[in-house]
């Protein structure tokens, strides 16, 4: 097998995946284990094929379907983990899920007895279920897309990418579907449309088939087992196993139900069932992971066939890994030609396998939207003659009235197709008016964007120019306008609930500065920025100023000092001060501060301190001693407080007091010294 151009053992792609060993090759795609290396995981990579690569439309639709299948998060689900392009090469990376497929459980071991078969419905129908809640549709459910893990788990895979698929292989034919025919639901085989009933349909047909080991529907051609799913009833499966009780006659009847409106609206309601008719037949809630009784396959034992259906988007493989091809016609030693309107899009063989057999009818393929008047009864071999030319009228009316009603179908009917037009940029009125003009059904998802105004279409899925059947859907995108979200009021609230109420807005927390604040309690938030109100983008930060309480204030001791310094320093740290009655002060002088009322520790702004200003010392009137004895002088100044210097003049031998300073009659300090001099 020839391996695409430039991808080889070794190559990265993208600067991220390292391939490491090539798995299978398909018409769509090469498969391949790889190394995550930014991650450090082995991932199974699909490498498009450089024709679909070219196409736009494909490219678009397998953007559009992948995103959409990346968003599905489930255990029971394959996980797509990126998409991505490098040079020519358009690829997508998946979780790498070694096992088996439940088509290769179903021919070893069905039928599987009723415990068994519901522990395996119930695992698929979750896991669909959760796709189905996310808007999505598989439209392709069959055995070969559920992957039996080593441990018995399931895994559903190739979600979302049968749609991209069909884009690039029908080329928009007219009348044209494509899927599995053994698990089509009569409304994709009739009409070629597809909901979550459609898969509830194929679940009921995978739920058959195990409990009896063999399909609901079988034959030579696709078409003939298109035409069974259209007009025949899925048997009950007691018919093939008697022993199988009355109950799950009940839920295959109404998971394959014609018609859709009488199943279960999705894999979640199913499910329900699935689990009441459990009950019913007394077996336990759920067993642990799927038992089965042959070996498991480990890694080092899976085949291309068994990595390709744990990860392609479509399978053509027999169970066995290998295409079927068409014997040669005996009479002439040629292959017989297909029929022209069923060809196998997966694998690229073309006409390979389109003969029917049971196998080649499991395989993804393109095939006609039909209903039961375009297969035409043929007349016995045998007949000959006049009796032959009686039938060939009636056979040729009714050709005629067959191709009338043809023309009808493929188009003005519901066969028709028609185009998706231009919508991008459209207001959501005009755009569905757009494609109700185009017989089409739009859809609507709403998002943020920061360009495209409100009430806008972004996108359209499938995008402008795809081909679709009359009665499609069309997923739109309007665009919501910017996402913006009002700051909240934090003002006066708790700093420590901050962060949780701006995550309720979709906001973050920013810078938080500690101040103190005279008004707000400590741990309350101050001031915020941007203010209340303002339009902001998800995840902005919004930053906070958060009290500290009212500032405390130091004190100074002013005592002794001049009292009009202590009266500005105090008003200006926000103290109120108040002045007591002044008071004399032997030891202070006047003017300065004698008391003060706190002396020492802290206050808040708007407190008070009260201060009482030095008169200084009390003041005496100094007597008059000149011309008394030194002795008796010197009595009358220090009975009145005074300190008596004496000076001497020539040995004071009078001891008479001839000079005093300060003089008799004035007034002094109490303490305050007198000298006089003494002759």
């Amino acid at each position: 097998m020839s391996l695409p151009p430039r991808t080889e053992p070794g190559r990265l792609l993208d600067g991220r995946y390292r391939l490491l060993t090539h798995l299978a090759d398909g018409g769509m795609a090469s498969v391949w284990l790889a190394l995550d290396e930014r991650l450090e995981r082995e991932v199974a990579l699909k490498i498009m094929r450089s024709g679909l690569a070219a196409d736009p439309e494909f490219v678009e639709r397998f953007r559009q379907e992948a995103r959409s299948a990346a968003r599905l998060s489930h255990p029971g689900l394959v996980a797509m983990f990126d998409q991505g392009r490098d040079g020519d090469d358009m690829f997508l990376v998946m979780e790498f899920v070694p096992g088996r497929t439940l088509r290769q459980l179903v021919t070893d071991e069905a039928p599987v007895g009723p415990g068994p078969a519901l522990d395996i419905i119930d695992r698929v129908l979750d896991a669909l279920a959760a796709a189905h809640r996310a808007g999505m549709v598989h439209r392709d459910v069959k055995p070969e897309n559920v992957i039996v893990r080593h441990d018995g788990s399931l895994k559903v895979a190739d979600f979302g990418l049968t749609r991209a698929v069909a884009a690039a292989t029908t080329g928009g034919q007219p009348g044209v579907l494509l899927g599995t025919v053994s698990y089509l639901s009569p409304e994709q085989v009739e009409h070629g449309s597809a909901d979550a009933r459609s898969d509830v349909y194929a679940c009921g047909l995978i739920l058959y088939e195990l409990l009896t080991g063999r399909k609901a529907f079988d034959g030579e051609t696709a078409i003939h087992v298109a035409y069974q799913h259209v007009h025949g009833s899925v048997p009950a499966p007691s018919t093939t196993v008697p022993e199988l009780p009355e109950a799950l006659d009940r839920l295959v009847a109404l998971a394959t139900a014609r018609d859709p409106g009488q199943r279960p609206d999705n894999a979640a309601d199913l499910l329900v069932e699935v689990r009441r008719t459990r009950s019913i037949l007394g077996l336990p809630a759920l067993l642990a992971p799927v038992a089965t009784t042959t070996a498991r396959l480990d890694i080092s034992q899976l085949s291309s066939h068994a990595a390709t259906q744990a990860t392609a988007p479509v399978t053509t493989a027999d169970p066995d890994g290998t295409v079927p091809r068409p014997t040669a016609d005996p009479t002439t030693g040629r292959p017989p030609d297909p029929p022209p309107s069923l060809v196998d899009v997966a694998d690229g063989a073309s006409h390979d396998g389109a003969h029917g057999g049971s196998a080649s009818l499991d395989r993804t393929a393109a095939l006609p939207i039909v209903r039961e008047q375009d297969s035409l009864p043929q007349p016995p071999a045998e007949t000959t003659g006049p009796r032959r030319r009686r039938l060939l009228l009636p056979v040729l009316l009714l050709l005629l009235a067959l191709g009338a009603g043809a023309g009808w179908w493929f188009l003005l009917g519901p066969g028709a197709t028609t185009v998706v037009p231009k919508v991008a940029t459209l207001q959501l009125t005009d755009a569905q008016a757009a494609l109700a003009a185009n017989h089409l059904v739009g859809s609507v998802t709403e998002v943020f964007d920061e360009t495209v105004p409100k009430g806008q279409v972004i996108s359209s899925a499938p995008a402008a120019g795809a081909s679709l059947h009359r009665g499609d859907t069309v997923a739109l995108t309007t665009s919501k306008g910017q996402e913006r979200y009002a700051a909240p009021a934090l003002v006066k609230t708790k700093a420590a609930d901050a962060k949780a109420v701006l995550a309720g807005v979709n906001l973050a927390l920013g810078t938080s500065t500690p101040a103190y604040d005279e008004t707000i309690p400590e741990g309350s938030i101050v001031s915020q920025d941007p203010p209340a109100g303002t339009a902001m983008k998800r995840g902005a930060p919004v930053s906070i100023v958060v009290s500290k309480g009212r500032e405390p204030i130091p004190i100074a001791d002013w005592r002794g000092k001049p009292m009009a310094d202590a009266v500005a320093a105090l008003t200006k740290a926000g103290l109120k001060v108040t002045q007591g009655t002044p008071a004399n002060s032997d030891t202070v002088a006047k003017g300065n501060v004698l008391e003060q009322s706190p002396v020492k520790g802290t206050l808040f702004k708007g407190d008070t301190v009260t201060l009482v200003e030095s008169k200084g010392p009390v003041l005496v009137q100094v007597p008059n001693v000149v011309s008394m004895q030194r002795t008796k002088a010197v009595k009358a100044l220090e009975a009145l407080g005074f300190r008596v210097n004496v000076e001497n003049l020539f040995g004071g031998f009078f001891g008479t007091v001839r000079f005093q300073d300060p003089a008799g009659g004035s007034m002094a300090p109490k303490g305050s010294t007198v000298t006089i001099r003494v002759v």
